[in-house]
């Protein structure tokens, strides 16, 4: 099968396919182009429908903007990480709540019982990092659906980010995720991906 008779088969047209997938690359460099508040909370009224076991809806979101804000989070990035994210146009710090289940009564109504599922700390925090990590992936697209570029990171020191922004202990950093136009030799070369074969078995 093409790639056309492929994009034929989604809904989605191939011009939003190509937008959020086959065309989207992470960043590497951004132009001067600041991106604002509206768009980011464009990107989150968005992105906060993508589906989370129970409607956890742990993600929390500091966007760090200011110069002194920067220089808070730049010695806890990998070097290699810095220079790009000291001029990107938006950093955002994307961490999970583990305190996510004293929303579950107006989150998750019909069950009154949804907070009390998770007072064990171990379980909370499980779910926490795995409902936290799908709505990050939602928030990247989103970024995309906005016509911007995002620039993930994982290469960081989380203990000593968590100390510096969360330290009350109850939020867990995820992912920094730098944000804007791209700028000049923005992209690395195209990596591989599995083929459809290596990946999807039927049984």
């Amino acid at each position: 099968m093409t790639a056309i008779d492929e994009a034929e088969q989604l809904v989605l047209g191939a011009e939003a396919q190509n937008l959020l997938f086959r065309e989207a690359r992470t960043a590497n460099t951004f132009s001067d182009e600041p991106v604002s508040d509206e768009q980011v909370q464009a990107i989150y009224n968005l992105v906060k429908w993508g589906p989370t076991s129970m409607n956890q809806q742990p993600l929390r979101i500091v966007l760090v903007r200011s110069a002194e804000g920067r220089q808070r989070l730049l010695p806890h990035l990998a070097e290699s990480n810095q220079a790009k994210t000291e001029k990107a146009p938006l950093v955002a710090i994307l961490a999970t709540d583990t305190d996510f289940h004293e929303n579950l009564p107006r989150l998750f109504p019909h069950a009154p019982n949804a907070k009390d599922i998770f007072a064990d700390d171990d379980f909370r925090a499980h779910n926490a990092k795995l409902n936290g990590s799908l709505q990050v992936a939602y928030f990247i697209l989103g970024i995309r659906a906005a016509g911007l570029a995002a620039g993930p990171m994982a290469g960081f020191d989380p203990a000593g980010i968590n100390k510096e922004f969360f330290a009350d202990g109850k939020h867990q950093v995820l992912v920094v995720v730098n944000i804007g136009k791209p700028g000049e030799n923005p992209w690395f070369d195209r990596l591989p991906r599995l083929d459809y074969d290596e990946v999807v078995t039927t049984v």
